[in-house]
């Protein structure tokens, strides 16, 4: 695929992160548990994944698996504390606030990993533009705040 084709699905998968998150508040509410809603949420999106793994036919590299480092596996509770967090700030913070924070973080993170060369395929030194770039979005995070 091309650029602007990623460029689209990946915006639209940002457009989804705030209904994710109404969705799963709202099941932490009925539920009276932000944690058993995640744990709903991830089932959901096993049982989702693996349809679609049975359906494509997706091929696997078990041995590749077994060989990945051990650091490699903490991106699923990485996800499993981001839902979680996300079930419980929704409600308090609201959409706006919340994702501006998820955003700011997701910046200044991914700058340092691209300037350290940390998970990612090439180093990207940290530069003043990006800095300005990450002060912006601090800025409409703040801004979103005041209101």
């Amino acid at each position: 695929m091309n650029k602007a084709i990623w460029i689209l699905i990946t915006f639209i998968a940002g457009a989804f992160l705030p209904i994710q998150a109404g969705l799963n508040a709202k099941l932490g509410k009925a539920g009276q548990s932000a944690v058993h809603a995640s744990l709903t949420s991830f089932i959901v999106g096993t049982l989702a994944l693996g349809l679609y793994v049975l359906v494509t036919r997706q091929a696997v590299s078990w041995e590749g698996l077994k060989a990945a480092p051990a650091y490699a596996w903490m991106g699923g509770l990485l996800g499993a504390f981001y839902v979680t967090v996300i079930v419980l700030a929704f409600p308090q913070l609201g959409p706006g606030l919340t994702f501006g924070l998820v955003v700011t973080g997701q910046m200044v993170f991914s700058l340092l990993l691209e300037h350290y060369n940390i998970l990612v395929a090439s180093p990207s030194p940290i530069s003043w533009y990006k800095i300005l770039g990450v002060a912006l979005i601090v800025g409409g995070v703040l801004l979103i705040r005041k209101v």
